[in-house]
């Protein structure tokens, strides 16, 4: 199981495989492979999302995201480097990769004679991935939102819509028809101290099955509530917009890059 993504000028969807907690080392395995197919063959944990080398330390974070996304720029910083050397920092940066370089866009490393390539596929922040880039406040919680959409508390490959006011989330006319259950909006920021991480419910649900199992309580994010009470705007594709941490507006951010997950019937 893994990842597949069918994309257009217009639209994408992507379907995700999750491995238990439990599997990592089987994940690493697959993870140290050069073709596409290995890489997709593993997906990101709930280990690799809020305990991984790579965003736990909020130094390693910072070297990671003030650097270009490039091979040089991670090997040649010593904290991402030693970050790649933790399977679950590896795991994390498949899907960090994934969601901010477009599709045919990759990053290939060598950590301790073992070679990785990362692929792109959405393309949410390509400036990252170019010499002397950077990942800005946006950046980071662009790619943090489309991270959080992808994780998958039962482990099942799954096909989801995802949408967001960013031209990269443009859904194309079937990707509306064949998707139209809503189930959730993601935002946060994996890459800053804390590692915020959200989602609210569209009005009238109570659960998220595919992200949180079978309670809210075991969530990995913070569910806050309603989206139709802590977000501003519904999008002309049905995603909601300018989300809070918070149903009260005090002491609440607000966060502009969110992305809202929408599956089949």
């Amino acid at each position: 199981m893994g990842q597949k993504c069918v994309s257009g000028a217009m639209g994408l969807l992507c379907a995700f495989s999750l491995a238990g907690c439990g599997d990592e080392g089987g994940a690493d395995d697959a993870l140290a492979k050069h073709s596409a197919d290995a890489l997709a063959a593993n997906a990101l944990t709930a280990n690799a999302l809020t305990a991984n080398a790579l965003t736990a330390n909020a130094l390693t974070a910072n070297a990671l995201t003030a650097n270009a996304l490039t091979a040089n720029a991670l090997t040649a910083n010593a904290l991402t480097a030693n970050g790649l050397r933790d399977p679950l920092g590896r795991q994390l940066m498949k899907y960090v990769v994934s969601c901010a370089l477009p599709d045919g866009e990759s990053v290939a490393v060598t950590v301790d004679g073992t070679d990785y390539t990362f692929d792109g596929s959405l393309g949410l922040a390509p400036e990252w991935g170019q010499r002397h880039g950077r990942c800005d406040l946006a950046c980071q919680r662009w790619v943090s939102a489309c991270v959080l959409a992808r994780v998958d508390a039962e482990g099942i490959e799954r096909m989801i819509s995802i949408r967001g006011d960013n031209k990269a989330l443009r859904p194309a006319p079937r990707e509306l028809r064949d998707f139209p259950v809503r189930e959730a909006t993601y935002y946060g920021n994996v890459f800053a101290a804390g590692q915020p991480r959200y989602l609210c419910l569209p009005p009238g649900l109570t659960s998220d099955h595919r992200v949180c199992g079978e309670s809210l309580a075991d969530c990995p994010m913070t569910v806050v509530g309603s989206c139709g009470d802590v977000c501003e705007d519904v999008g002309r594709f049905g995603a909601f917009e300018e989300c809070r941490t918070a149903g009260s507006t005090r002491h609440a951010e607000v966060f502009d890059e969110s992305i809202t997950v929408f599956l089949p019937n």
